[in-house]
């Protein structure tokens, strides 16, 4: 991303009645964000949601002072910017209509494995919580996923300590700019934190930890991972509203049960008796959900020609079931894109692919080899 054309996306989050939805139309629309300051009114108001009030607001010369003193700080701080365009923006987030056309992040996360999950909760933690977290994390260590969580007290800040302590990245969600650190008591997990993964927000260095940023955060929480985890929960709380994110993006949600006298365990189990959260005893269980074990017990190569053994694939067949297996879950429309081959032929082959026992269907249109 160039620097111009950070400007021009910075400016145009700046405007009046322009959130992330309204900006990627804008964008994929006049094909960069500095085109659309160059585009004429008529063909701007072709767009969907896009009318003279909008309009007026993008003519606003206040918002290109905003994004040149924010991208300065920017410069300044050596803070790392991903563009939703780009080939490093967080892959699940990309699925995600709402999720953030512009990330921040300080350290040194990177992105090559594709097992993230999200580890959210109370604040107020208690010894149960916090064993079964520690656990939880030790036993998925050898698959070496990336564990997010939002930095806060409580299951977020156990969760982090204990990705470092087994050596995983870890990545705090920020409700708030990169100019300071919420809650102030965390200053001192910074710089191992950013040693070990980092951190990421969409928030500007003029954004406080405002109650309404956190819920803006948990949808970055709940979309950037393959799964979510709440590990305990008060009936009501910021980590309920981070599953029902996660189940809005079609994404698996694992809750821990408790007894039901238990204030904490009270959210957990309304999550797992609606149906909306996986019972999660240990990570088997969030293991076998999502296929994790079965990837770690074979290799990528030499798994579908063992499959052949037992069930005869054509060529075409065989094509989508390598994808699958090689990049786990996915969107039939990006199967479709990915190996190359029209949407209704794609679904006809998994269809008797499915029939064969060789993958599965999940909600969303999402399919995954078995």
């Amino acid at each position: 991303m160039t620097d111009t054309e950070l400007v021009h996306a910075l400016a145009l989050l700046k405007a009046d009645g322009v959130g992330d939805i309204i900006a990627k139309k804008l964008i994929n629309h006049c094909g960069s964000a500095e085109n659309i300051f160059k585009s004429k009114p008529s063909f701007l108001k072709r767009i969907d949601g896009v009318g003279s009030v909008l309009l007026h607001n993008l003519k606003n010369s206040s918002i290109f002072k905003k994004a040149e003193s924010e991208f300065n700080y920017i410069k300044e701080n050596a803070i790392d910017v991903v563009y939703y365009l780009e080939d490093d923006y967080p892959e699940r987030l990309k699925h995600c209509l709402d999720g953030p056309i512009l990330l921040f992040s300080t350290g040194k996360i990177n992105w090559n494995t594709r097992k993230v999950i999200s580890i959210v909760g109370t604040r107020q933690i208690t010894s149960y919580g916090t064993q079964f977290c520690k656990k939880l994390i030790e036993d998925l260590a050898p698959l070496n996923p990336i564990i997010v969580s939002g930095f806060a007290y409580g299951v977020d800040i156990v969760a982090h300590q204990a990705a470092m302590d087994q050596g995983l990245q870890t990545i705090g969600v920020l409700a708030h700019g990169m100019n300071q650190i919420y809650p102030k008591t965390h200053k001192k997990y910074v710089a191992k934190m950013e040693q070990n993964g980092g951190f990421l927000t969409e928030f500007w260095s003029t954004s406080n930890p405002e109650k309404e940023n956190f819920v803006r955060r948990n949808r970055i929480v709940a979309g950037i991972s393959e799964a979510t985890v709440v590990i305990e929960s008060a009936e009501k709380g910021g980590s309920l509203i981070t599953a029902t994110m996660a189940n809005d993006y079609n994404r698996d949600v694992f809750a821990v049960p408790g007894r039901i006298s238990d204030k904490l365990s009270q959210g957990c189990n309304s999550l797992i008796k609606t149906q909306r959260a996986h019972l999660m005893t240990s990570a088997a269980d969030l293991m076998y959900i999502l296929n994790w074990e079965i990837a770690t017990e074979v290799s990528l190569d030499a798994k579908p020609i063992q499959k052949q053994l037992f069930v005869n694939l054509d060529y075409e067949e065989q094509k989508l079931y390598d994808y699958l297996l090689k990049n786990g879950k996915q969107l039939l429309d990006i199967v479709a894109l990915e190996c190359d081959f029209p949407v209704y032929k794609v679904s006809s082959i998994l269809l008797n692919m499915e029939l064969k026992g060789v993958v599965r269907p999940l909600p969303g249109k999402l399919f995954e080899a078995i």
